[in-house]
């Protein structure tokens, strides 16, 4: 299957040189770019992208309204794309449902990798933020008068504790089957399980369980 990408970014460079590495793959093709945030919920209305390449900044809309308006209406998932590593963006590509982060000096290779995952219905975040800005993330989030962090329901087995560490590490479904010495699609159940017993939307939200729970940090 071909994986169809929407760029979305108000610089005019930035935009064809996204598109331009997203064709270099002959499982990608970019089908178009936009330089609003307004455009660019339209155009994933429209087009049904598998994957939206989100900028935070810009016009009449930024990227994570954008974001949120998408991912809500379930037309695309979003890999935002940023040159600024703030948490105070992370946070809101987090809340607005992205279903990954990544730095703009990303090497190409890097870029279509996390395209591939993204669309596979995995999330990613860029490793040197993720672990720092999901903890803060946490912190933030966290109540004052809560003495000890919340525990995990009783139903996650010690398996599914196994790797619902391992999705906090940041690893994909393969990763984690070769590490537990375990089929892949053995892995896609526990993360399924996962999912319904934490009633989590997505991977993103099941590594802010992890960190929440105490499980890692």
């Amino acid at each position: 299957m071909t994986i169809r990408v929407l760029v979305a970014d108000d610089q005019q460079l930035i935009r064809i040189g996204l598109a331009g590495i997203v064709d270099t793959a002959p499982d990608l093709k970019s089908i178009g770019s936009v330089a609003t945030g307004r455009d660019a919920v339209a155009a994933a209305a429209e087009h049904r992208p598998e994957v939206v390449l989100m900028d935070v900044r810009m016009p009449e809309m930024d990227g994570i309204e954008a974001t949120r308006r998408i991912t809500t209406a379930g037309h695309a998932r979003v890999l935002m794309l940023t040159t600024f590593d703030l948490d105070e963006y992370v946070f809101g590509a987090l809340r607005a449902g992205a279903s990954g982060f990544l730095l703009k000096d990303a090497p190409p290779l890097d870029l279509l990798s996390a395209v591939r995952t993204v669309a596979q219905g995995e999330a990613l975040l860029a490793p040197r933020v993720t672990k720092r800005l999901i903890a803060a993330y946490v912190n933030r989030q966290a109540q004052p008068h809560v003495k000890e962090p919340p525990r995990l329901p009783e139903a996650v087995t010690t398996r599914e504790r196994e790797v619902l560490l391992l999705v906090a590490e940041g690893l994909t479904n393969a990763e984690i089957a070769e590490r537990l010495y375990i089929g892949a699609g053995t892995v896609k159940t526990h993360v399924a399980r996962l999912l319904a017993k934490l009633d989590a939307r997505d991977r993103v939200q099941l590594v802010i369980h992890a960190y929440r729970s105490g499980l890692t940090g």
